[in-house]
């Protein structure tokens, strides 16, 4: 059994210590907004925040989260740059078919807490490796910079 801190509610679950964490949060604590997209880290669907810090987590072993903080898309509203962040998503209408956006919504945050005036250089670092099939990169990148704008 382990124990995790998710959204603010303590979780105990039964999984093996190799399971990634995106199977737990999505077949065990049953929140179903981080999505499987390649499973090798390479999509950004899975993003999660782990004490604030963006990660993949259908490569992450539930065993290696510990005692540290794990906040997905239902909950990163409830943090001043998440909040910011999918205020901006929806004022400039950035979802096209919606698949990715959860993963670059936390990727977005996760730039926005801890840099709250972004550069173009700075954008492209963090949301690196987040793919999007609809190419909605424009509406994403003027999205980061108005999240920042309110920052």
């Amino acid at each position: 059994m382990t124990t995790l801190s998710i959204n603010g509610e303590s979780h105990t679950v039964d999984a093996p210590p190799d399971m990634p964490l995106l199977w737990v949060l999505r077949d065990l604590v049953g929140l179903t907004g981080t999505k499987f997209g390649c499973g090798i880290a390479q999509c950004g669907a899975c993003t999660v925040h782990l004490d604030g810090q963006a990660v993949r987590s259908c490569v992450l072993p539930v065993a290696a989260v510990g005692t540290r903080k794990v906040t997905t898309i239902e909950a990163v509203s409830t943090t001043p740059a998440g909040k910011k962040v999918q205020d901006a998503w929806v004022a400039l209408d950035v979802v096209q078919c919606g698949y990715c956006q959860s993963g670059q919504v936390m990727s977005a945050a996760s730039l926005i807490a801890s840099n709250p005036n972004p550069s173009d250089a700075d954008i492209d670092a963090a949301m690196t490796g987040n793919i999007c099939r609809c190419g909605t990169y424009n509406r994403i990148r003027a999205a980061v910079k108005h999240a920042a704008k309110g920052a």
